[in-house]
């Protein structure tokens, strides 16, 4: 059987992963901070693709080579910042074979009783496809490197009363830096995200063009995603940076444009345009249209008679 095909292997603990690594026991059972230069087992020995039970942020100097970014490559020497939460697929990729740097390993539990362990779910970056990762400049790869270094410090030192919230602390600090540069990527690389915006419309034009809403219902975050090949949750984030808008949200201003077009020009009923444009019930399409332009469709009809 080729590899393409086994099942992704589980980690359920920071141990274990060390284990297949060939690293020592961790410091602490539930945080543990890798240097990729320690790794002693050939990547070859690694699985294709696995899982793990625990957060892993990896910061990835010297990559060689371009990878792709949206519907972009990109040469990225200067390395990368990648966010997996539990239970994501990762999933070895061939661009990334002669790298160096660390990879931050906690489990849910090290910061459950903290107030990360809830906001956590707020950094939208966690759910970005690898190659959707954070390039920092060199004054922010001092920030994290600096960081990264704090924790090791604490780690190697002798686990006392201060160490959990002293490290939980600094694990915050990396996101929060962390959402700070990728709101500059999105700005540095705004020529790029208009390219996306711009495709982002065309699929759009041709989704009503192609009268798939009849049949397919209105079109998702997920199709759109999966139509201009970026995550859903960085489609969204990108969109923000650009209009202010999420994705949903986009994705209903163009539903109301395309509404008025019908309730202006056009002899269909208010049902027959809620069809039209992919809604199960003429009561949804009624509700989206007054919140988005304070008027019902039959108001807005009978302002153009």
């Amino acid at each position: 059987m080729k590899n393409s095909a086994k099942l992704p292997s589980t980690f359920h603990s920071i141990s274990e992963l060390h284990r297949a690594l060939g690293l020592p026991k961790p410091f602490h059972p539930l945080v543990s901070l890798v240097n990729y230069g320690d790794i002693s087992v050939a990547p070859s020995a690694l699985p294709t693709s696995l899982i793990l039970d625990f957060y892993k942020i990896s910061y990835k100097i010297n990559l060689h080579g371009k990878i792709k970014y949206g519907q972009h490559h990109y040469d990225f020497d200067e390395g990368g910042l990648s966010f997996i939460s539990p239970n994501q697929i990762i999933a070895a990729s061939e661009d990334e074979k002669d790298y160096s740097g660390y990879t931050l390993l906690f489990h849910p539990d090290f910061i459950r009783s903290y107030a990360l362990g809830k906001s956590i779910k707020n950094f939208g970056f966690f759910s970005y496809s690898a190659n959707e990762a954070l390039h920092l400049s060199e004054s922010e790869k001092t920030i994290i490197v600096g960081i990264f270094e704090n924790i090791i410090r604490e780690l190697s030192a002798s686990i006392d009363h201060f160490s959990q919230d002293l490290i939980a602390s600094q694990i915050e600090l990396l996101l929060k830096y962390s959402d700070r540069f990728y709101n500059r990527q999105f700005i540095t690389r705004k020529i790029g995200n208009h390219d996306l915006l711009s495709n982002l419309e065309q699929v759009l034009l041709d989704y009503f063009a192609d009268e798939k809403p009849l049949t397919s219902g209105l079109p998702t975050v997920q199709y759109l995603s999966d139509e201009l090949r970026v995550s859903p949750r960085y489609l969204s984030d990108m969109l923000r940076s650009l209009t202010g808008q999420n994705a949903q949200q986009h994705i209903h201003s163009k539903v109301i444009e395309k509404a008025k077009d019908y309730l202006s020009t056009g002899n269909l009923s208010v049902s027959e345009i809620a069809y039209q444009l992919g809604f199960e019930h003429p009561q949804s399409f009624s509700k989206i249209f007054k919140r988005k332009t304070s008027l019902t469709p039959v108001e807005f009809k009978q302002s153009f008679n």
